[in-house]
């Protein structure tokens, strides 16, 4: 019974790193733990509802107290894709309510480097333009962030290069 214990709390500890805000590693946390907690249980005498139970628990309090530093695992399935603005925004609207309300789109290198170019421009960012999104662009990203009362995620984004672009930025070609 205690190895079953371990083994489930073990695997939530683990497996509960995805997400960087709490609520993502929470939620994935729990599910994860629930399911490795189900396997544990049917290949113990522990059972398979009690153990993913307890997996449940067990992963959802690491990822609500562990930090994105400690354990990660990337961001969660559901925050890979999000669904765009509505139509009826303003465009100033559209920049805030795609940093606020959805998970920001992966950027590739080339829009990482415009973003790193308009950045330079503005002095925000002093690193090489190679496409490469790093501490000091996360770093840029998230003082322009601030700067312009978006969501801070220091994440590089078509909808950040957008935002850059809407205000006319150097180094933002079409």
């Amino acid at each position: 019974m205690k190895k079953a214990l371990s083994a489930v709390t073990a695997c939530g500890l683990v497996l509960a790193g995805c997400g960087t805000t709490t609520s993502d590693r929470t939620l994935s946390g729990a599910g994860i733990g629930a399911g490795a907690g189900a396997v544990v249980g049917a290949v113990t005498s522990l059972g398979v509802p009690e153990a993913a139970v307890l997996g449940a628990v067990a992963g959802g309090l690491t990822g609500a107290l562990t930090k994105p530093d400690q354990v990660n695992l990337g961001k969660p399935a559901w925050s890979q894709n999000s669904p765009p603005p509505t139509a009826s925004a303003s465009p100033a609207q559209q920049g805030s309510a795609q940093y606020s309300n959805y998970a920001y789109a992966p950027a590739d290198p080339g829009t990482v480097r415009q973003i790193q170019a308009a950045l330079k421009h503005l002095r925000l960012y002093d690193g090489q333009v190679d496409g490469i999104a790093g501490p000091r662009t996360q770093s840029a990203i998230r003082t322009y962030q601030q700067q312009n009362g978006l969501a801070v995620n220091g994440q590089p984004s078509t909808q950040l290069l957008e935002h850059l672009r809407q205000r006319g930025v150097a180094g933002t070609s079409a």
